[in-house]
């Protein structure tokens, strides 16, 4: 009443503070009223949170204590609120001094968590599913630092399953309601309607709350404790994929829904994958099937419709509570305490005790979680307070309590209900019937406080101190365990997503449960090691964690010194508590009597009821216009009401009940009578059948016993007549047999006196061979003696004067400096020699010039003689004539003067030009030559990026083919055979779309040979142009050569081809003729009687033909005459229309023919020859054309003369008995010869026509089955020409779906031949080559004009018209680089054995293993491979890349990489072997790496870089020989050793073992000597030892044109290549 009256909710009950929801705010939480209660004692003020939390916050103060706030009380009882304002008091009074956001981080925590924590019940609008302990910690001026906050058994199956009433999570409502923000609009967010996950309670909103405004908060509050919004949107992206999840719809495959699918359009799981970042098919693959794991295989099976289900609500499920894991570990990483905490208040607020119409397992650990928290309230209440009594001696009155330990016994203790639990989930076929079995048999008979219920099978009750609870067994082994398949789990870590790659790392601290099929838990193991405990804590199940958690908890609250608040709810309405009258009698309308019914009064008719049903005045006030009950009055009357309603239900149930049994029994009594008239018609009907077939049969089987005896007699005679026949024909061919064998073994007698007497002639000639050799090795080891005597004097020799050798080669090595300097020096002699060989030249010239102005000076000079003469003469002044000659004179010699002087200065000119150009030219030189160098290591680490890109591309194509096998295998154990056209589908679906279709199946394409060269013509096929050719422009090249206009290259070239299309007019006119005449001759044999009776067998002679045989085959004519007779003639009529039209094709081949000799005759007198080639181009579409025709008439012939033969067999089918009775004279090679019918033999285009359902055919022909050994003289490279040309075909039908096909389709060709022979350097290398070729010939005969500036004419007229084949390029251009990996990794493999014993061990110098020392390792025995084996390998790789036609920049390439092998593993094999460092081992490398430069030079390798490549080995080499003692020696070891790094040099000065007696180990101080100069040399030079020989360099794909001409390819008869068509 006082709460009613002043709305005082809080009170004291004794040390616990009891808080009554009043379902409504008061103004009771403002900060003055924090203020108000700070400071004071707690019995000073009203009872209050806050009185509560200030003695807390003393306590902690003043006895330097944790204290801990135990909030309990049963849901909806308003503990959420009542922390909030605990937590809202130690922010204000304990607020940090250094940091004002820390209690700002504490408080905003709240409204995160209680966004993804906290639902809808049916009992609470705001009700926490999951229990969380806050612990707030304190400095040591007991200031706020930090928080930390612990959550307990988050309930997860809300966020899949709500019931009625109910609502999921707070954040989806919340996404939902915001979905129009702008930032959200890419979420594909709608309607709460519209989500499963979200309307199955039916609750889509609560009264007083705005989720839009909600959400702003939580997203303020996560801003508050620094998640970026990168992070918060990411987050909502996860949340909306858990709503999109839940709304994938599932199809069955069956009615019974053993399996079903997900189709590929569902736009749920479009934006489920769209929003998670992963592949849409691999989702709907794992949500619909599962992999079974055995100990030797892998199975996939399918799930059924509920399993499908079950997975996707689990998966839901699972995501939602690592993002809850998440958020908390987010929150507690932004309230983490920068420094040590001094003391910390907990406050707890964890679910209060449940009880639904349906329990299930989070009911169960909720209210184990509260007999707990009961027990401890007990312990620390009553237990220990009363024992304390005891000790100390005061009387007490002991309280009687509730003690709750026999219901932990019952839950936790050994073989206890969890205990049980836990032990059915380890079983692989454990069950929740089985589980619940057991704990019927353990606990049912012996403890108090367990029962069975008696409605249900599958439950069990369990009496907690707050009542009985029943619980569903139904889900409880599935929760436990809580698992998700492993699959979806690897499919969720290869997200793109950040968060949710976090969310599942691949290296977690634990591992994670996961389920199988069968019901047994699948443990993931993290690759890297976890700690023990947490592996060994998460692999256990919910369960155990949840009671190790209580027990933690339990563990935590008894350090501290415990508050005990107690929530109470006041009533289920979720509203104060007070009814009106009307209220009241509405819903106790039926506890009253027709007593109380009676009135009209309803307030004196609910007074009447309280008195008889409560009787106490003091549990209820009658207001005047509202009833007042106290606490669990309310309850009681709802039982009383509920035990009322349920007594009416079972009465009316029963009258139901037996209206409906009394109906059903008419109903069945009514079936029965109408089942048994219908049963005795059925009966009278069956006897009457009976009797009637037993009459046929007797019929039937007089019938069939004549016609079966007949033919048995039928059979007899035919096998007596074909026994008798075959007898004849074996004795012939006996007969002819032993004749053919006498004349064998003559020729194999001839043939074997021959071999014995060749075999004779051997032996004597091998004998004497033989004979020479012994002797001449007897004298090579005389040799031999003296060559070693004389070894030993000079190995003895070089012992002594090793010192004067290694100045010798020091000196050798300046000489090498000075042939270099002089080389250059000369280079420049020779430079300097050109252009003085310039300027002497251009100085003559000038004389020259010089010397024609002085002749033109003469000429002056006698013109003004001859004028002087005539003034002379006129004037008669010779005194002046004189003075004018000497000022001519003197002007001349100031002339030559000055042009001396200006010829200097020109000089000087020139000189300074020359310097200064020469200047400029190294200058520039330099300048090109630095930026080339720099470019060109750009371009080099562009392509080795490339091309390990293309690498891994191969090493996730390889991947991707392990899958595509396991999915085959799949398919295979599930009935599904794959056949070969399949794998052709699957195999062109990994690089392009299958939408690429071939030609129509309508179009009627015939295989058309064009035996265009004769076969004499075909023993050269490398043979390019034809001789004809050459004929045609040389008869051709005399009548024009009087035209000088015109060019006459182009002239016979464009003779040469009309000459060639008039022969193949020629041709096509014969071929017209025989094809007339072979249609004329086929008429007349149709119509000839013999032909006829030849196909029906009736060829023999009258004497021989008995007069039944006549007579079968007279009846089977006539039969087949009217059919003959038809068929015949309409094919008479087809065959006259196709003779006019050939005469008409004649008539204009002569016409044709006639223009052709005209435009000859009037070539010559054209002056210009582009008319010329238009005519000719206009000849050739005409000549194609023609031929097409030809090829339609030739097909429709074919077709007719198939008809034919169908109609035949039609006619020889009924009269198969009759024809074996008069027997068949013909043999079968006579009868199954088919109609020789001549091809055209029109021009080659170089294109191949390849149907679309033989492509698989073409590509295994080619390429999977190609041996190029078995088809001799043919080229290299065939098998791309053939390709290209099939492909230049389909870019003339504009085909671009061929194009990529037959592509596709050949490059997964040859991935599958380089898989099969990944270890034949002979296939891999001719695969190479043929995909290099392929890739030129679609640049060479591609749209770029600067792969077409070589092209012949011919090889223009071939170019692709309107396919772009640059993308093709791009994907040949990556098979390459892969194909020439495996090359180089293929010849590794084979030369890695054998590069040290060659290079190291083997004693290529005899005699030189004396001078190695003496604590070194020898080999045992005789090296495996020596350098000449090495050399022969070596030269055996080289020729097979030459051998192959293939690009010598690979070819140089490859050497180069080989040789960086050799030269890497044998450097490492010195710098880590100590016994190999030595002067004779330093001499044996030299000899062995100038080997290799031979071998090098002599195939002409040298300019290919590969030398450079043996320097690092060649300079390790003369380290090891030369000096090592003085200062110089180190300058000269710097200067010599320029391709090592330091390290390798001092490895090497330090490993180097001198000859004992001879010379001394190198000394620290000379090593040290050399390190400084080295680092003063190089300071920041390359600091690796060992060399990574696994290192490719990167291959460039060159362009090299070819000079091969389409059309003149020849296609050997070996490859079997007749389904192809030359167009």
């Amino acid at each position: 009443m006082r709460f009613l009256e002043s709305s005082t909710i809080y009170t004291y009950c004794g040390i616990v503070l009891v808080a009554v929801n009043p379902y409504k705010q008061l103004p009771i939480y403002e900060e003055a009223v924090i203020h108000a209660y700070s400071g004071q004692n707690m019995g000073e003020m009203d009872p209050h949170i806050f009185a509560v939390a200030e003695e807390a916050y003393r306590q902690m103060s003043r006895e330097d204590k944790n204290q801990s706030l135990i909030i309990s009380g049963e849901s909806g009882a308003g503990k959420t609120a009542t922390a909030k304002y605990a937590m809202r008091y130690f922010a204000i009074v304990g607020g940090s001094l250094s940091n004002s956001s820390v209690e700002e981080k504490v408080l905003a925590s709240s409204p995160i968590m209680e966004a993804f924590g906290n639902a809808k019940t049916a009992k609470n609008d705001n009700s926490s599913r999951f229990g969380k302990y806050v612990e707030i910690c304190f400095n040591h001026e007991y200031r706020i630092l930090g928080a930390t906050m612990k959550t307990y058994l988050l309930e997860k199956s809300r966020v899949t399953f709500q019931a009625k009433v109910e609502r999921n999570y707070h954040i989806f409502y919340q996404l939902c309601a915001s979905a129009s923000l702008p930032e959200l609009q890419g979420l594909g967010l709608g309607g709460l309607e519209s989500f499963y996950y979200t309307n199955q309670g039916q609750c889509m909103r609560i009264g007083g709350t705005d989720d839009a405004a909600d959400l702003d908060r939580t997203r303020n509050a996560f801003s508050l404790l620094g998640v970026s919004e990168a992070d918060q949107l990411e987050l909502f992206s996860i949340l909306a994929a858990i709503l999109h999840l839940g709304n994938i719809r599932l199809k069955k495959k069956s009615r019974h829904g053993e399996s079903c699918f997900i189709e590929p359009e569902d736009k749920a799981l479009e934006l489920f994958c769209m929003l998670l970042g992963l592949e849409t098919s691999q989702v709907s693959r794992w949500l619909c099937y599962h992999k079974l794991v055995t100990a030797s295989e892998t199975f996939v099976k399918p799930m059924s419709w509920q399993q499908v289900l079950d997975s996707r609500d689990a998966l839901a499920k699972h995501i939602y509570g690592q993002l809850f894991q998440w958020v908390v570990s987010r929150i507690n990483r932004s309230l983490r305490a920068s420094e040590k905490p001094r003391a910390s208040i907990g406050i707890l607020d964890i679910y209060g005790f449940e009880t639904f119409r349906v329990n299930s397992f989070e009911q169960f650990c909720i209210n184990y979680a509260n007999e707990k928290l009961q027990q401890h309230f007990n312990l620390h209440v009553f237990k220990l307070e009363q024992e304390e009594y005891v000790e100390e001696g005061i009387p007490w009155t002991f309280i009687d309590f509730y003690d709750n330990q026999p219901c932990l016994d019952l839950i936790e203790a050994k073989l206890g209900i969890l205990d049980l639990l836990n032990e059915e989930c380890k079983m692989p076929s454990g069950s929740d019937g089985s589980w619940a079995q057991k704990l019927y048999d353990q606990h049912f008979h012996h403890s108090l406080h367990f029962e069975k219920p008696k409605m249900h099978a599958d439950a069990f009750i369990i009496q907690h101190f707050a009542g009985k609870v029943e619980y569903q067994c139904k889900g409880f082994l599935e929760k436990n365990r809580d698992a998700v398949h492993a699959e979806l789990i690897g499919l969720l870590r290869a997200s793109k997503s950040q968060l949710l790659a976090e969310l599942f790392p691949e290296d977690c601290d634990g591992t994670i449960s996961l389920r199988r099929s069968n019901g047994t838990r699948l443990t993931i193991r993290p690759s890297r090691k976890s700690l023990p405990g947490t592996n060994k804590e998460h692999r256990k199940p919910i369960s155990i964690q949840f009671k190790a958690s209580l027990h933690k908890l339990m563990e935590m609250l008894g350090c501290t010194t415990p508050h005990y608040i107690r929530c109470i709810k006041p009533n289920d309405f979720k509203r104060p508590f007070e009814w009106t009258y009307e209220d009241f009698f509405s819903r106790y309308r039926a506890l009253m009597s027709h007593v109380e019914l009676s009135g009209d009064d309803e307030k004196k008719s609910c007074r009447l009821v309280l008195e008889r049903l409560l009787r106490d005045p003091s549990k209820y006030q009658c207001g005047r216009r509202k009833v007042f009950l106290r606490a669990g009055q309310v309850a009681f009357l709802e039982e009383l009401r509920a035990k009322t309603l349920r007594a009416a239900c079972m009465i009316l149930q029963s009258n139901l009940r037996g209206w409906l049994g009394r109906r059903r029994f008419l109903l069945v009594r009514a079936a029965a009578v109408c089942i048994q008239r219908f049963a005795r018609g059925l009966l009278a009907r069956r006897l009457v059948g009976d009797l009637r077939r037993a009459k046929a049969a007797v019929i039937l089987q007089k019938n069939i016993k004549m016609a079966l005896a007949r033919r048995s007699y039928l059979r007899i005679r035919v096998a007596v007549i074909t026994v008798q026949a075959f007898t004849r024909g074996m004795f012939a061919r006996h007969l002819y047999k032993v004749m053919v064998l006498h004349q064998k073994a003559r020729v194999i007698q001839a043939a074997v006196r021959g071999w014995l007497a060749r075999s004779h002639y051997a032996r004597l000639r091998c004998a004497a061979v033989y004979l020479q050799c012994c002797f001449r090795r007897s004298r090579a080891r005389r040799e031999l003696k003296q060559l070693r005597i004389k070894a030993r004097s000079v190995e003895h020799y070089k012992q002594l004067h090793k010192g004067m050798e290694i100045k010798v080669m020091q000196l050798q090595c300046k000489l090498d400096e000075q042939a270099r300097e002089n080389r250059s020096l000369l280079e420049q002699l020779s430079v300097l020699s050109t252009s003085h060989a310039e300027e002497v030249e251009r100085l003559c010239g000038e004389m020259q010039q010089l010397r024609e102005d002085k002749a033109q000076d003469q000429h002056i000079q006698g013109l003004q003689e001859q004028l002087q003469r005539m003034e002379l003469e006129k004037r008669s002044s010779e005194r002046r004539l004189c003075q004018e000659l000497e000022q001519l004179k003197q002007r001349m010699t100031e002339l030559e003067v000055a042009k001396s002087n200006l010829k200097e200065e020109n000089d000087a000119l020139n000189r300074r030009v020359l310097e200064q150009s020469k200047d400029v030219e190294e200058k520039m030189c330099q300048r090109l030559s630095v930026e080339s160098r720099e470019l060109q290591c750009e371009l080099e680490e562009e392509r080795s990026r490339y091309q390990s890109l293309v690498k891994e591309y191969a090493r996730l194509e390889q991947g991707y083919e392990n899958l595509r096998e396991e999915v085959a295998f799949h398919k295979h154990t599930t009935g599904f055979r794959r056949s070969p056209s399949s794998d052709s589908i699957l195999d062109s679906e990994s690089s392009y779309q299958s939408g690429s279709t071939a030609l129509s199946r309508d179009e009627p394409i015939q295989q058309i040979e064009s035996p265009s060269q004769p076969l004499n013509q075909e023993k050269d096929p490398w043979r390019l142009i034809p001789e004809q050719y050459r004929a045609s422009s040389d008869s051709t090249t005399s009548s024009l050569s009087s035209d000088g206009e015109q060019d006459p290259l182009k002239t016979c070239i464009l003779l040469g081809q009309l000459n060639a299309v008039r022969k193949e007019l020629v041709r096509t006119q014969e071929e017209l003729h025989k094809t007339k005449a072979q249609l004329a001759h086929e008429d007349k044999k149709l119509l000839r009687p013999w032909y006829i009776a030849e196909l029906f067998g009736l060829n023999r002679s009258p004497e021989t033909m008995v007069e039944e045989d006549l007579k079968h085959a007279y009846d089977a004519v006539q039969v087949t005459n009217r059919l003959l007779e038809e068929q015949l003639q309409e094919q008479q009529q087809q065959h006259e229309q196709e003779q006019e039209g050939l005469q008409q094709d004649i008539r204009a081949l002569k016409r044709l023919t006639w223009q052709q000799q005209s435009l000859i005759q009037d070539l010559q007198h054209q002056q210009s020859g582009d008319g010329l080639q238009c005519q000719i181009v206009q000849l050739k579409e005409e000549n194609l054309e023609l031929s097409e025709q030809l090829q339609r008439q030739e097909r429709s012939k074919l077709k007719l003369q198939k008809q034919l033969k169908n109609y035949m067999k039609q006619i020889q089918d009924p009269a198969a008995t009759r024809e074996a009775i008069g027997g068949q004279r013909a043999t079968p090679a006579e009868q199954e010869r088919p109609l020789e019918v001549p091809y055209p033999s029109g021009p080659f285009q170089g294109m191949l026509r390849c149907r679309g359902e033989d492509e698989e055919r073409l590509v295994r022909t080619i390429i999977t089955d190609f041996q190029p050994q078995h088809i001799p003289g043919t080229l290299p490279t065939l098998p791309s020409y053939i390709l290209f040309m099939c492909l230049r075909h389909a870019d003339y039908c504009q085909d671009e779906h061929k194009i990529r096909s037959l592509l596709t389709a050949a490059i997964n060709g040859i991935k599958r031949v380089m898989k099969k022979h990944s270890e034949d350097f002979n296939v891999v290398t001719f695969w190479l080559a043929n995909t290099c070729r392929l890739l030129n010939c679609l640049r060479q005969y591609g749209r770029d004009e600067s792969y077409r500036q070589v092209n012949t004419p011919k090889q223009n007229q071939h170019c692709l018209q309107h396919c772009n084949p640059a993308s093709h390029c791009q994907s040949l251009g990556d098979l390459a680089i892969q194909i020439y990996q495996q090359l180089i990794g293929t010849a590794e493999k084979k030369l890695k054995p054998m590069i040290v014993a060659a290079m190291l061990e083997s004693e290529t110098i005899p005699g030189l293993s004396l001078a190695r020392p003496s604590g070194s390792r020898r080999p045992q025995g005789a090296p495996a491979y020596t350098l000449d084996s090495l050399l022969l390998q070596l030269g055996a790789f080289h020729k097979m890349l030459k051998s192959h036609d293939l690009e010598p920049a690979i070819v140089q390439q490859a050497v180069r990489q080989l040789l960086f092998l050799i030269s890497g593993t044998a450097l490492n094999y010195l710098l880590l072997r100590r016994d190999a460092c030595s002067w004779s081992q330093g001499v044996q490398l030299r000899y062995n790496v100038s080997q290799l430069e031979e071998w090098l030079r002599a195939e002409g390798l040298q300019q290919s870089g590969a030398t450079a490549i043996l320097e690092p080995l060649i300079q390790a080499a003369q380290l090891l020989q030369v000096k090592k003692t003085s200062e110089e020696d180190a300058e000269a070891i710097c200067c010599l050793c320029t391709a090592l790094s330091p390290q390798q040099v001092v490895k090497l000065l330090r490993a180097y073992t001198p000859a004992p007696g001879l010379e001394e180990r190198v000394s620290p101080c000379f090593i040290s000597s050399v390190e400084k100069h080295l680092a003063e040399q190089n300071p920041s030079g390359p600091c690796q030892l060992l060399v990574d020989t696994a290192q490719l360099f990167p291959v460039p794909l060159p362009f090299s044109h070819s000079p091969v001409h389409l059309d003149e390819i020849c296609l050997p008869d070996g490859l079997n290549l007749t389904f192809l068509s030359r167009v």
